[in-house]
This record gives structure tokens, sequence and C-alpha cells, in this order.
């Protein structure tokens, strides 16, 4: 069974940076791509960035492109999400993701979920 377990989120204040890790257990690391998303309270979860390793391939949104960069970590099993230039509208719960079928940006085509990390940025 697959599992992921984030970590590294905190408390920092606009300007600062957090740097979220994602590890993942119970299967090859390397069957899957793995990415990010977020979910303030009351609103729906919103993709960020997704990384097939096997081919290279890393993909962002628009609002991540920026600021945001995908990463492998030491280990093969571990995603890395370093986030720079944090904002006070990036105060959100992240969550690690896995897809079977490669990057995938929406919800409904993710097959396993983190039970995620809180970030929150102050003014």
């Amino acid at each position: 069974q697959v599992q992921l377990v984030e970590s590294g989120g905190g408390s920092v204040q606009a300007g600062g940076s957090l740097r979220l890790s994602c590890v993942s257990s119970g299967t090859i690391y390397r069957t899957f791509a793995m990415g990010w998303f977020r979910q303030v309270p009351g609103q729906e979860r919103e993709y960020i960035a997704f990384t097939d390793f096997n081919v290279g391939r890393r993909h962002y949104a628009d609002s991540a492109k920026v600021r945001f960069t995908l990463s492998q970590g030491n280990a093969k099993n571990t995603l890395i999400l370093q986030m720079n230039s944090l904002q006070p509208e990036d105060t959100a719960m992240y969550y690690c993701a896995g897809c079977d079928i490669g990057v995938c940006s929406v919800v409904p085509d993710v097959n396993y979920w983190g039970h995620g990390t809180q970030v929150t940025v102050s003014s």
C-alpha cells in the first residue's frame, strides 16, 4: 500500500522560504509521478506542481512557476518542494500526491494522497 508522508511545513513571515519534503513508501518510487497540491479551508484543492522523474518531466501551475521548485531528494523516494518569497496568500495545507498515469494536475486523477503539512505565512 502506497504511503506519502509530508514534512517541512511551518510558520514564516512574508518573503521567507520553506522546504517541503514528501517521502513515499509501500511501492517502488519510480513507478508513479509525484507532486503537490494545496488547500485553504472552504476552497477547492489547488494544483501546484508535478514531476515524473522517470521521463524527466516537471510541470508547474502558473502561480508556482517563479517561486516554487521541485526536485528529487537524496533518496529516490523523496520529493522536495522549495518555496521562496512566500506570501500570506500561500497559507494553506500542502498535500503530496501520487499519480499512476504520470503528471496529473487535477484532483480526480490523483491516486495517492498524503495527510498534508500546514504552511502559514504572516504579513
